[in-house]
């Protein structure tokens, strides 16, 4: 391993659109995942980026466009998810039976590849120049469809997501929004997967809201921080990673789980200071 910033700014003019890539996906990827976190579905994310990974690959093999083999193996997977998997023991178990599955597949995808070792690689881990100006339109169009979308249902599925006896009650149509989120989720994996990679996609969809949900409860703090923490860490990764020998994703993982430590130690802090909060007021009556 090793760094470099002789050459950055010619470095980073090569790779503005993976930077713009990462900011978008940022943004998105730390919105929906406040929905992630309320619906616990962590290991969906995970999931769904199995049969994602398997679709890019299956793409790579025979020459097609990455982003689509990608989209399409994550609607699939986000798909059978949502149709199937209505309560939480029956989705636990698909996923757990379609991550192997998509995980083995792109394997086999990738061995049969003859192309360069660095595009399987980078599937799987990221690389900095994965996105290009003619990927970049997709990922935009693909991110700002997701988030039109999202604020569209955003009302019922964040009633759905807090309370969904409640909200089933109230006439909500639960089963539909838990597919349409589904296939949001998917799309946004997808994308998310040509820059930080398949297997550590969850430090854009997961972490920055897990560290928003930690330092806020507010309904509109926790959507801004998590989209705040997504932006600082996608962006921040890979303006650091220009610099170095090593994929993106290490440096990525590393600023959203340092921003996650932070969250929770200025969470546990504020905790302690109300717990004093009723022992002080006690001791002076």
């Amino acid at each position: 391993m090793y760094f470099d910033f002789s050459n950055y700014g010619d470095i980073l003019a090569l790779v503005q659109a993976s930077v713009f890539a990462g900011a978008v996906l940022g943004i998105v990827g730390g919105l929906i995942g406040v929905f992630v976190m309320q619906r616990d579905m962590a290991f969906a994310v995970h999931g769904i980026s199995e049969l994602s990974f398997a679709g890019a690959a299956g793409a790579l093999l025979i020459g097609a466009n990455v982003v689509l083999g990608s989209v399409v193996g994550s609607l699939i997977a986000a798909a059978i998810i949502g149709v199937l998997g209505a309560r939480a023991r029956d989705r636990n178990s698909i996923i757990g039976v379609l991550m192997p599955f998509g995980l083995g597949l792109g394997i086999l995808f990738l061995a049969l590849y003859p192309g360069r070792s660095g595009n399987k690689f980078g599937l799987l881990t990221g690389q900095i120049i994965s996105v290009n100006f003619d990927q970049l339109g997709a990922l935009v169009g693909i991110s700002v469809a997701v988030l039109i979308v999202l604020l569209l249902v955003w009302r019922p599925l964040s009633f759905d997501s807090l309370d969904p006896e409640v909200a089933a009650a109230r006439g909500v149509p639960s089963r539909w929004l838990s597919l349409v989120f589904m296939l949001l989720l998917g799309l946004t994996i997808a994308v998310s997967v040509q820059v930080i990679g398949a297997l550590l996609v969850l430090a854009l969809l997961v972490t920055p809201a897990a560290a928003a949900l930690r330092v806020s409860a507010s309904p509109i703090m926790v959507p801004v921080l998590s989209m705040l923490f997504g932006l600082v860490s996608a962006v921040g990764g890979i303006l650091i990673a220009i610099g170095s020998s090593l994929p993106i994703s290490p440096f990525i993982t590393t600023i959203s789980f340092v921003i996650y430590l932070v969250c929770r130690l200025i969470g546990w802090r504020r905790g302690k200071a109300l717990t004093r909060v009723p022992s002080t007021v006690e001791a002076v009556g």
